[in-house]
């Protein structure tokens, strides 16, 4: 998901089975572009290609991980902010995987009631902005949530591999396309209310059956 707009740029459909962390393998750095991952998708040598590419990124971090501090910045606690740390992985397997300093974040989350820890190897940015980027991540989950929700893929017409695929596939066209038609007719209606008519005017008995 590109942050600038609601389109998806990349989309991978796999089996349920596939582990999230895979899909750092077809992902291409991009030279000063920032990649957000979720925690499930933290492998040191995976995010060391992206380091390597000129690329940034950040994401969640493990509680168990091991790492040595190299210094640290001063950060304003009143905007949840805790520490802002420079560190370089100790493991003997993560030290080998990924060798270069990573940026430690601290915040706590008021509203959540929780800490959260964020990992990242961009060091020019302030700490907040770090902390606003990965909160933009939610972008992605809200837009395969509103494609559930409101596309309608609650039964598949069919259960074989391809099947599945196809009907996912139309599913996330019809998304782009009303998207891409809302933003260049300037369309101020939700996605919704303009799926939702479309339906309806489907379905209306007097343009009867396809």
């Amino acid at each position: 998901m590109d942050l600038h707009g609601r389109i998806p740029c990349l989309i991978c459909i796999t089996h349920g089975k596939t582990h999230d962390v895979k899909i750092l393998d077809i992902l291409l750095p991009e030279p000063g572009a920032f990649d957000l991952f979720d925690r499930g998708s933290l492998d040191f040598r995976r995010l060391c290609r992206f380091t390597q590419g000129l690329a940034f990124f950040v994401t969640r971090a493990q509680s168990n991980f091991d790492y040595g501090r190299r210094s640290y910045r001063r950060v304003d606690k009143s905007t949840g902010l805790r520490s802002d740390q420079t560190i370089i992985l100790k493991g003997p397997r993560t030290s080998r995987r990924y060798p270069a300093p990573l940026r430690l974040i601290t915040y706590y989350d008021a509203e959540e009631k929780r800490t959260l820890t964020f990992l990242t190897n961009n060091f020019e940015l302030p700490a907040w902005i770090i902390v606003q980027l990965y909160k933009a991540r939610w972008r992605t989950e809200l837009c395969f949530k509103w494609i559930r929700q409101h596309l309608r893929i609650k039964a598949f017409f069919g259960t074989s591999e391809n099947a599945v695929k196809t009907q996912v596939w139309i599913a996330i066209s019809a998304y782009v396309l009303v998207a891409i038609l809302k933003k260049e007719l300037g369309i101020e209606r939700e996605l919704r209310e303009i799926l939702q008519d479309g339906y309806r005017e489907f379905s209306c008995p007097s343009i009867g059956r396809w």
